[in-house]
């Protein structure tokens, strides 16, 4: 075996060996069991909420423990490849199997960085909302481009995406959008991309084809349910109906079916166009507002809430998280953690795991420091 074999083999065993503790190995397929026996009870379901929740819990416990053992018995198969391809002197097969061992050893990267997603809401649905900075068409086009980065991240994840409201630009790219994305710790992963964004490019649309700095904010809210108490007192709403934009049919474009609601007391703006009934869309509206607030209440928890909102308050210079160069070189680097990347095309078409871990990583870190500090 190869030091470079044995080497990987070492990285995925600790990783593996840290995922078991995170989990508490005999204590995860014990609950996962009790789980299992009560998806089978025909009572289950006389509540719904509580039914739903449960199944929430097994199947991404399911997916945990799943994983791991996934990855074991892949490395296992692996590694008697590579010794068996050595010994009939197959270099295709041992590269080949060589890169399934990097595969993995990736992939058990990733679910160590996964296991941190303790959070409150981390498991979570989420909202992902993208507005242009000043600028007309360069920033709304930039939006535009963000708008695909994340659908493609969400896409290569088997996350579903839902478009809720979505404003056109006047020429290209849109002045705003929101979706919601669907999938497991979907808010997890994504929280740590909130805040501003900044391309420097050649435009497009300069005729003289100077370099431009464009910018458009990110924001990231968690999906909650019925179970999380969130008081809105009507009267501190106000609500607007307007048309919804963009392709629905003769329905959509001609009645005023799409909601704007705006908390007053906390200037917080929801819409939301994606159905033909205004009551849906109120509805919808409503759970976004729900979970706005639940979201500023879970940043003020958080000792990286001033950040957060420093960050969101302006869509310009000073406040970026992450820089996309294009011209005259081209870099993708992250601002906070200092993690860069050279092909940018790859970044703008989903290629985004390595700064979410990193951010991630950084931010449970800091939480736990504060934490040893508080105690001490």
């Amino acid at each position: 075996m190869s030091a470079e074999t044995e080497a990987l083999n070492e990285q995925i065993k600790q990783s593996v060996a840290l995922l078991r503790r995170h989990l508490d190995w005999d204590v995860a397929q014990g609950r996962l069991a009790e789980l299992n026996n009560r998806a089978e009870d025909p009572d289950l379901w006389n509540d719904a909420a509580a039914a739903q929740k449960m199944m929430r819990e097994r199947t991404l416990l399911a997916n945990q423990i799943e994983g791991v053992q996934t990855i074991e018995t892949e490395v296992e198969d692996t590694l008697e490849l590579i010794a068996m391809a050595e010994e009939e002197g197959d270099a295709a097969m041992v590269a080949d199997a060589m890169r399934t061992l990097h595969r993995l050893a990736d992939e058990t990267k990733r679910r160590e960085t996964e296991s941190l997603l303790s959070g409150e809401a981390d498991s979570n649905d989420c909202y992902l909302e993208v507005n242009a900075g000043a600028g007309g068409t360069e920033a709304q086009d930039w939006a535009e481009m963000l708008l695909r980065m994340y659908s493609r991240w969400a896409e290569a994840h088997d996350y579903k995406i839902t478009m809720i409201e979505s404003s056109e630009g006047e020429q290209a790219g849109i002045k705003s959008a929101t979706l919601q994305i669907t999938g497991p710790n979907a808010y997890g992963w994504l929280k740590t991309e909130a805040g501003v964004h900044r391309l420097v490019r050649i435009s497009p649309f300069d005729a003289a084809a100077r370099r431009q700095t464009s910018f458009a904010s990110v924001w990231v809210f968690p999906v909650v349910d019925d179970t999380i108490e969130i008081e809105i007192n009507e009267a501190d709403l106000r609500v607007d109906t307007f048309r919804a934009s963009g392709a629905g049919g003769q329905h959509v474009n001609k009645t005023e079916s799409a909601i704007r609601i705006t908390h007053v007391p906390t200037g917080i703006v929801v819409a939301c166009q994606t159905d033909r009934s205004q009551h849906r869309n109120r509805a919808t509206a409503m759970g976004m507002l729900r979970a706005r607030m639940y979201e500023a209440e879970l940043q003020r928890r958080e000792a990286a809430a001033a950040q957060t909102e420093a960050a969101k308050t302006d869509i310009g210079w000073g406040h970026q998280i992450r820089s996309y160069v294009l011209a005259p070189y081209q870099m993708v680097k992250d601002l906070r953690t200092s993690v860069e990347k050279g092909n940018p095309d790859a970044v703008l078409d989903g290629d985004l795991d390595d700064f979410m871990a990193a951010s991630l990583a950084a931010r449970v870190g800091a939480t736990r420091s504060e934490a040893s500090a508080s105690a001490q």
